[in-house]
């Protein structure tokens, strides 16, 4: 008698980065017994086209990774002279709970480990990035909201030095939910996030932007400011039913606001390497994106939770555990693919807009 199967389908749309049409179909079946099935409608192919990045010509440690790919070795970055102006980095994805704020905290405390100046927009009502950083938003005075709604209000007069030396903030609390309903009249209305940040963009490297669980217009924002988008994707099966949609969001940015904003790649989080189930829809995420994932994946450790209720980065919480090392990896990486003069890139300024 066969094994009974219980079926779970998702069907993922994977298209091209820009302008491109769908090019892979993934069904994805779950069994009973723990194990994964994947048929492709069309030719399998990688969606994201010949991707030669810098990371994937880094030269190889000579042992695969937990991606099933050959594990780079990534140098050490060069020490900085000169700061600014910053790269701009979205950490977007709709689901909750996969690891947005905790790259954001941790990643940005990473690069500055690196030498770089890092500037951190919590840019979600319920102000988790706050919260992260030993921040209580219910006493704060001005938020991002208050600099997004109200005239007169500076980038400056917000900013908040955290306990991090190079690691600054932007802070959020629940008045950011009303800003969604008060944006929606407002002229160039996808653009105000990245005029009212602008100024502080050339005294730093890195701005890194943890958007709200959602492709709202605070999320439209934010890609619309940005240079590149990055995607935490928790390694569980519904965490992937999400993605046809979230690529879909970037491409209509691309083509209608954001011309140069580009994917960073896509980082697995929660990762638990004794499960098959994690394994499989880790294989699945390469398989469909290629050398867009990162090589670094970020494990399940309960290291994490315990760093943000002490309010600081794991680099600094607990500098020698898997999960600071795993961020470290991640920066440099990260470094890797982005072009040596990524520096002197000039911001975007999509949001300037008369005031």
């Amino acid at each position: 008698m066969p094994p009974c199967r219980i079926r779970v389908d998702a069907i993922v749309s994977v298209r091209t980065v820009r302008f491109g049409a769908v090019r892979e179909v993934h069904l994805v079946t779950l069994t009973t017994d723990g194990s994964a099935q994947a048929a492709s409608s069309g030719t399998p192919e990688n969606p994201w086209g010949d991707t030669k990045t810098a990371a994937a010509a880094a030269p190889s440690s000579g042992s695969l990774g937990p991606t099933g790919r050959p594990r780079p070795v990534f140098p050490e970055p060069r020490p900085r002279i000169t700061h600014g102006p910053a790269r701009v980095v979205a950490m977007v994805n709709q689901k909750g709970g996969v690891g947005k704020t905790t790259t954001t905290i941790n990643l940005g405390a990473a690069l500055v480990e690196c030498g770089l100046r890092v500037l951190l927009v919590d840019f979600d009502p319920q102000g988790a990035l706050s919260v992260g950083l030993g921040i209580n938003p219910l006493q704060l005075d001005l938020t991002v909201y208050n600099l997004l709604m109200e005239r007169g209000i500076t980038a400056e007069e917000v900013l908040l030095k955290t306990n991090v030396d190079g690691l600054d903030l932007l802070p959020s609390n629940i008045d950011l939910s009303a800003a969604e309903v008060q944006l929606v009249t407002e002229v160039a209305r996808e653009q105000v996030l990245g005029r009212v940040i602008k100024p502080l963009l050339p005294e730093y490297d890195v701005c890194l932007i943890d958007c709200q669980p959602s492709l709202g217009l605070l999320t439209i924002n934010a890609l619309a400011c940005a240079h590149g988008v990055m995607v935490p994707l928790e390694c569980e099966f519904f965490a992937l039913r999400g993605v046809a949609l979230l690529m879909d969001t970037i491409i209509k940015v691309q083509e209608r606001i954001n011309e140069d904003l580009e994917i960073e790649g896509l980082l697995a989080t929660m990762y638990d390497a004794r499960t098959l189930h994690g394994r499989e829809v880790l294989a699945r995420v390469v398989e469909a994106f290629g050398d867009k994932v990162f090589h670094t994946v970020i494990n399940r450790t309960v290291r994490f939770p315990d760093a943000t209720v002490a309010g600081e980065p794991i680099t600094s919480f607990d500098p020698s555990s898997l999960g600071a090392n795993a961020y470290r990896e991640l920066a440099r990486e990260v470094l890797a693919r982005w072009p040596d003069t990524y520096a002197d890139r000039a911001p975007r300024t999509t949001g300037e807009v008369p005031l």
